[in-house]
């Protein structure tokens, strides 16, 4: 019959395995480091496995399939625990699953012994409100991009402006990339990050580089495609660790 059943692009899987340990029926599986659905009748087509896909590489098509047989998958999944450890997933990737996070409570003022005696972070926080940050892994419909500031950046950005955390980072969603050494466009997925929530403003930090303005050129790329033009600023951070231009 002709059902709606999921679809895996083996090419764009990262193989973080996000997808087999949210598919409630099993369907999924991680065999040689990329998902593949093992069965038919095990995939019931709701797709709960498309929102934690950092990839963006499984969508629902309509083709000729197998009937959705609940008894197989009850089956499978009480063999599935049987084999997992304590009711853990075989292959997940923690590093790549989205997640929110909340911010870390007041430290203790620290005297000028302590200050002295102990490694130079103590006391300062990080300003980071989600994982994960990489734009190739953040997944596209995560809840944390509904009604958010963008702050898209060059990666190198965060190692030569010292106070990265407070004037950027704050009251940010953060995604980084590097265009030079990362394969691929980022415009296809800022686009689809862009086109399906609730973006109030995206501010772009890139170094004084050459290179570095394809981040740049991506995100004006992806608002132009997704038809949303959203208020959004460039901040040029130069190789001595300044602010050199804010348009």
């Amino acid at each position: 019959m002709i059902r709606k059943i999921v679809h895996i692009n083996e090419e764009k899987c990262n193989g973080c395995g996000a997808c087999a340990a949210a598919c409630h029926e099993g369907a999924i599986a991680m065999t040689d480091g990329k998902a593949k659905l093992i069965r038919d009748d095990y995939c019931d087509g709701l797709g709960d496995c498309l929102p934690v896909c950092p990839a963006d590489a499984i969508r629902i098509i309509e083709r000729e399939a197998a009937d959705y047989d609940m008894e197989a998958v009850e089956q499978r999944m009480k063999l599935k625990k049987e084999k997992t450890s304590g009711g853990l997933a075989a292959h997940v990737c923690p590093g790549s699953m989205a997640r929110s996070l909340k911010p870390k409570q007041e430290q203790p003022a620290l005297s000028e012994k302590q200050r002295t005696d102990t490694v130079p972070d103590m006391g300062q926080q990080s300003c980071l409100g989600q994982w994960p940050v990489q734009i190739k892994l953040v997944p596209v419909n995560a809840p944390y991009f509904e009604n958010a500031q963008l702050l898209i950046a060059a990666d190198c950005t965060a190692y030569a402006y010292a106070g990265f955390h407070e004037r950027f980072i704050k009251d940010h969603v953060t995604l980084i990339g590097c265009p030079k050494l990362d394969e691929g466009d980022y415009a296809d997925k800022l686009t689809e990050i862009i086109r399906n929530n609730s973006i109030r403003s995206i501010c772009i930090v890139r170094m004084e580089v050459p290179c570095c303005g394809g981040i740049e050129k991506a995100v004006i790329r992806a608002m132009q495609r997704s038809g949303k033009m959203i208020p959004w600023q460039v901040v040029i951070i130069a190789r001595d660790g300044t602010i050199r231009e804010e348009l």
